[in-house]
């Protein structure tokens, strides 16, 4: 056994090889170091102006995210939505994480966001949500200048994408 970090989170994984994914913030295997080989990349980085103002709305955008999803959560009936939207409600609550620290604030509380009654409208918001998402991150890493807040950025894109990948093949399970 052994611990890896990954680079865009900080959080540990134990395992024999790295994961696919981190299974806290949905970066790819690339970004799962071993642990003795992983440094802070989040702490002490200078912002500027523009990424400042675009790491807020990032910010906002992932903790209403995380919100609704936990919404989406507490209200489906269903096993498989409810392990899909605790995922995405940590896996967004964990981004919101990763921003705090670029800005040097202290994570704001997730707020209570209403979900839909529907799965499939659920589904449905999710896919526009991420939609957003992608759009936003794609345009703030083009505006970055800081590698790191740049590296973020495209990270973010990369993984808001997957949950893209999810929601469509999840919208089958409703033909």
């Amino acid at each position: 056994m052994r611990v890896f970090r990954c680079r865009l989170c900080g959080d540990p994984y134990i395992g024999n090889s790295p994961p696919t994914h981190c299974p806290f913030c949905g970066a790819p295997v690339e970004f799962m170091v071993p642990a003795e080989e992983w440094e802070e990349e989040n702490i002490g980085v200078e912002i500027g102006e523009i990424s400042r103002k675009n790491l807020e709305e990032a910010l906002e955008l992932e903790l209403t995210n995380a919100g609704f999803y936990r919404s989406a959560m507490e209200k489906t009936k269903n096993e498989y939505f409810k392990g899909m939207f605790k995922a995405l409600s940590k896996v967004e609550s964990e981004h919101a994480s990763i921003i705090s620290k670029l800005l040097r604030i202290k994570k704001p509380e997730i707020p209570d966001i209403p979900a839909h009654d529907d799965d499939l409208e659920n589904v449905k918001e999710s896919f526009e949500r991420e939609s957003r998402a992608i759009k936003f991150y794609t345009k703030s890493a083009n505006e970055a200048i800081e590698e790191r807040v740049k590296e973020v950025f495209t990270t973010l894109v990369n993984i808001e994408s997957t949950h893209l990948l999810l929601d469509e093949e999840t919208k089958k399970l409703f033909r």
